[in-house]
């Protein structure tokens, strides 16, 4: 027969009962948090679990600021390349009014004059900030004044470099366009080549913008058509130094194809003048309109330099078409941006919430499981109290 002592009975009830309140305090503290898992040694295994389902979505979460950071950049370029775009549309304009046979040396002043302003206005745009005082064109060096004005033109500080951003774990979106890219890095002329007449020229011929026709054939060479006689010119590819055509008869606005090229020439050129179809190259905007001002500032007293005027105007239309053109494709690789953005927020919220209930369903508390816990674990304290206090109050005196 196993004797048990009174001290022992004591001690024993006293662990149940510690036991017990402590069961009860967690399911408590449970209840109250509304979560099963508030320590790891709740479940090991599932509290790591967790935690790699909280840091997926704190990932998720830094994609979703980048995304809005990226889309607010994104937007506030584009907005100002919209004013860029009205700005030059307003040049284009006045270039085309300009080339007016009615236009004076009084009204050609009043248009250079308001064309000094779109230059300026350009170079404010080109130096726009976003709210943190960052600048939107000036690549990676954003602290950077992208633009400023020398005694030759404007100089471009920044770099080439684009801002890019995660905004999901398998996409990166450039969330920034460099100046350079956009008002530097533009070819004149049709692109592919420009045109030009030599300021010597006594005739007053004109020479077409021009296009390819056969980019088979077409090479980025430099020529010229130097007229020999007031009917007749020669074609020579002053890259290689060759003439390639020579004693061609000339016919005003007839076509003139070589190297897979189309110009024309119209007017009455004379003996010794030359023009030029040189391969296209890279003028920023800001000297484009700063040729535009200077031609506006001459003032043509014969049929020559009204010639060299035209020619003049002629190119500006075509280089700032360019220019819009730069302008209108970056602003379409801008929409795109925003629309792949847009793809991965709907993405990354999908996966934040198939992550979020995983998680829920591993550490979130069932009330109605716990709260019935509770009640069995408060019914079993109080019979363990209930008898404890009944053993206590006996002795052997109460047998005899």
């Amino acid at each position: 027969m196993t004797r048990i002592t009174t001290a022992y009975l004591f001690q024993k009830t006293a662990i149940d009962i510690a036991s017990k309140q402590f069961d009860i305090s967690e399911i408590q503290n449970q209840i109250g948090t509304g979560k099963r898992l508030n320590k790891p040694s709740d479940g090991p295994a599932e509290t790591a679990r967790v935690i790699d389902l909280n840091q997926a979505i704190g990932r998720i979460d830094q994609f979703q600021r980048n995304s809005i950071f990226a889309n607010q950049r994104l937007g506030l370029e584009d907005a100002t390349l919209s004013s860029v775009n009205n700005s030059l549309l307003r040049v284009r304009d006045l270039a085309l009014q300009a080339n007016s046979g009615s236009q004076t040396g009084e009204t050609r002043a009043i248009i250079r004059a308001e064309v000094e302003q779109r230059l300026q206005e350009l170079l404010d745009y080109a130096n726009a900030r976003d709210g943190n005082g960052n600048y939107l064109f000036s690549g990676s060096k954003n602290r950077t004044q992208p633009f400023t004005q020398t005694a030759t033109g404007v100089a471009y500080n920044g770099d080439q470099n684009q801002l890019s951003l995660k905004i999901s774990g398998n996409r990166t979106i450039v969330a920034s366009d460099s100046g350079y890219d956009i008002f530097v890095n533009i070819k004149n002329g049709n692109g592919d080549f420009v045109t030009s007449s030599n300021a010597a020229n006594t005739g007053d011929g004109v020479i077409t913008v021009g296009s390819v026709i056969d980019n088979s054939v077409f090479q980025a060479n430099d020529f010229s058509i130097t007229f020999t006689s007031p009917t007749t010119f020669d074609v020579v590819n002053n890259t290689t130094a060759t003439t390639i055509l020579a004693g061609q008869n000339y016919v005003s606005g007839q076509a003139i194809n070589f190297n897979g090229s189309e110009v024309a020439i119209s007017g009455d050129p004379q003996a010794g003048d030359e023009f030029q179809v040189n391969a296209s190259r890279r003028q920023d905007v800001f000297a484009t309109l700063q040729s535009f001002i200077n031609a506006l500032g001459t003032d043509p007293s014969d049929p020559a330099d009204q010639a060299q005027l035209t020619q003049a105007l002629d190119r500006t239309i075509s280089d700032v078409d360019n220019a819009l053109q730069n302008v209108l494709n970056t602003r379409t690789f801008i929409g795109t941006r925003q629309n792949s953005i847009d793809t991965a927020n709907i993405e990354n919220e999908g996966a934040k919430i198939e992550l979020q209930t995983t998680r829920s369903q591993i550490e979130d508390l069932d009330y109605a499981q716990a709260i019935t816990q509770l009640q069995l674990q408060q019914t079993t304290l109080q019979a363990i109290q209930g008898a404890f206090a009944q053993v206590r109050g006996q002795s052997l005196f109460n047998f005899l």
